[in-house]
């Protein structure tokens, strides 16, 4: 299958759940899969435990704490899946940064930025979440970037000799239209952001 950006749109109040207590991301990423969150919980309790120099020299805290599960994420009206960018997250990256890595500014959101779901591996390490506020600037710089600005852009030498994955960019595009395939899912990625910022919320980032 390769390597795949997901997006879920989250209020705030879900984004400090998250961060307070990651093995909850699996329930807005994965509701269907209960099991999978069962998992990262009894993970994360195995972690939490003390070790055996703790509890030799006096670590007793976490074994006689009563134990409490968590309250239950309950996603509001419009939170959740927004759909995803199948391969083409860092092509789009790379269109709208000129970059393959990290740049810096709001239009990295694809490959970097926001704050890691504490160290909860979702597929290619830790799910980000950014909030509404930054949402709305990720928004704002996306909109300030035309559709033709986007395809001025793409360079499919520059592209393979940078590594953008999946590297297909330098293929006849009469056999395999690389660049239709950037833009189609440039538009899925506008309507998603339009979708979280008219609501309010903020963004969760998951490459798997």
């Amino acid at each position: 299958m390769g390597m795949v950006v997901s997006l879920s749109a989250v209020r705030d109040e879900t984004i400090e759940r998250l961060l307070a207590d990651p093995p909850l991301v699996w329930q807005v990423i994965a509701p269907e899969d209960p099991d999978a969150y069962d998992r990262a919980r009894r993970e994360a309790d195995d972690r939490a435990k003390p070790g055996l120099f703790a509890r030799l020299f006096g670590g007793r805290t976490q074994d006689n704490a009563p134990s409490t599960p968590p309250a239950a994420l309950e996603l509001a009206d419009g939170e959740g899946d927004l759909g995803d960018l199948d391969k083409s997250w860092h092509g789009i990256h790379y269109l709208l940064t000129g970059s393959p890595d990290e740049c810096g500014t709001p239009l990295q959101f694809l490959v970097a930025g926001g704050t890691d779901v504490g160290d909860e591996d979702v597929g290619y390490g830790a799910a980000r979440v950014f909030t509404s506020a930054e949402a709305r600037v990720i928004a704002s710089a996306l909109s300030a970037i035309t559709d033709d600005e986007l395809r001025s852009r793409f360079a499919p030498e520059a592209m393979m000799r940078a590594e953008i994955y999946p590297e297909i960019w330098d293929r006849d595009p009469t056999d395999d239209d690389t660049l239709g395939y950037l833009m189609e899912y440039v538009a899925i990625l506008r309507e998603a952001m339009t979708t979280v910022t008219s609501r309010g919320h903020g963004l969760l980032v998951v490459l798997s």
